[in-house]
């Protein structure tokens, strides 16, 4: 053998044993890496305390607080309207004023009974006076006759005596009927003032004015509109505006006959304007306490306050009720629940060394996102989120803990 085949001997030898060499290299790293990629990852989240609810959300209009038709107490052509659609009034502000001719003369005719009766009452009581002041004369002479009587008999003769004591009687009971003459003048005193208020509360009434503050919605009559009386019953009396109030808003709801007995009065709601991507909060402030028998819901108003006026009548809006509510619950995702058909629950954790176990759990009450554990776990354990069925008891698994939003707090 020559140098030149003992040289490429040694150089087919050193690319063998290279290849060998790194083939085994190879082959180590690959077993090296095979554990850490056989071992699947699984989301998970941890099981912490919180407040959990029990929610419904309603749809609903906004209805004004108070809306009434304006009418008026008296007919009448209305002489002069200051209000227009959109104006803001407060209550006891004149909206019109109604011209009512007759009623004036009325005004002026009970003013004059009143007068009258007031002249009568005076001439009533100077008669009094006058047959007062005559009693006292006679009963006087009468006394003074009866004592010279009675202290020298017969030196007054018994006629005398007699006419003195008629006149004594007479001049009182002249008394007595002046004072119920007086009685009568004061009674017809009180008739006529009686009448008198009467003409000027129908005179007042000739100012229409605003019953509560609000908004004036629609306006019916203008200048020189015949207007009926809204007392009168056999005609249809037209309004003069109708007046709204939008400080406070009624939000009405249907509650469905499972939700009616969680219903309580003065509690808050979270009320949500999809129209002006906005929240606000009210108050259960009444309901019909009673079932409608064709939709099975009940008649509920939310109170919610307006005052800036942002919110209008008719929007529509979603109200969250919250019938129940655990303040420190422990709680775990609707995600890591599984549910078989007999009602029973399970979750599967992973144990410190990376072990799925599976866990019977009895649940509580359930919000929108998650749900309260009652039995079968503990703080800070572990549950695997998602599909159950990819993972099996006692595998290993590489854990990836998942943000989660806190859980939803009750208003």
């Amino acid at each position: 053998m020559n140098q030149k085949q003992k040289v490429t001997g040694i150089t087919v030898c050193v690319l063998i044993a290279g290849v060998i060499g790194l083939r085994l290299m190879t082959r180590a790293t690959a077993a090296a890496d095979l554990p850490e990629q056989s071992v699947p990852t699984a989301a998970v989240a941890l099981v912490k305390r919180g407040p959990v609810a029990n929610s419904i959300t309603l749809a609903g209009a906004f209805r004004a607080y108070q809306q009434v038709d304006v009418h008026a107490k008296v007919a009448g052509y209305i002489r002069k309207i200051y209000v227009d659609v959109g104006d803001h009034v407060k209550a006891g502000q004149s909206l019109a004023v109604l011209e009512v001719p007759e009623l004036s003369a009325e005004v002026a005719g009970a003013k004059a009974g009143m007068r009258r009766a007031e002249d009568g009452v005076t001439r009533a009581q100077s008669n009094v006076h006058s047959a007062e002041s005559i009693h006292a004369a006679y009963h006087a002479g009468y006394t003074r006759l009866k004592q010279a009587s009675e202290a020298r008999p017969g030196l007054i003769a018994e006629q005398e005596l007699d006419d003195s004591m008629a006149k004594d009687k007479d001049s009182e009971a002249k008394i007595e009927s002046g004072k119920a003459a007086l009685a009568e003048a004061q009674s017809q005193l009180a008739v006529a003032q009686a009448e008198l208020e009467r003409v000027d509360a129908l005179e007042d009434y000739t100012r229409v004015t605003a019953p509560f503050s609000g908004v004036v919605t629609k306006r019916y009559a203008d200048t020189g509109t015949m207007i009926q009386a809204g007392t009168s019953s056999d005609t249809q009396s037209m309004p003069v505006v109708q007046l709204a109030e939008y400080t406070k808003l009624r939000l009405v709801v249907p509650v469905p006959e499972s939700a009616v007995p969680e219903v309580q009065l003065g509690s808050v709601v979270r009320v949500h304007v999809s129209a002006m991507n906005q929240d606000f909060e009210g108050k259960i402030a009444r309901f019909a306490d009673a079932v409608n028998d064709e939709t099975r819901t009940m008649h509920t108003e939310i109170d919610v306050r307006n005052s800036d006026g942002a919110l209008k009548e008719g929007m529509y809006a979603e109200a969250k009720l919250i019938l129940k509510e655990h303040k420190d619950a422990l709680t775990v995702p609707i995600q890591a629940v599984e549910r078989n058909n007999t009602g029973d629950a399970s979750v599967l954790t992973v144990d410190r060394d990376g072990r799925v176990q599976q866990r019977q759990v009895k649940l509580g009450m359930e919000s929108s996102d998650r749900v309260e554990v009652m039995a079968g776990l503990k703080d800070t354990d572990r549950v695997i989120l998602g599909n159950h069925s990819e993972f099996h008891e006692g595998e290993r698994v590489q854990p990836k803990v998942v943000n989660e939003t806190q859980p939803e707090a009750s208003l």
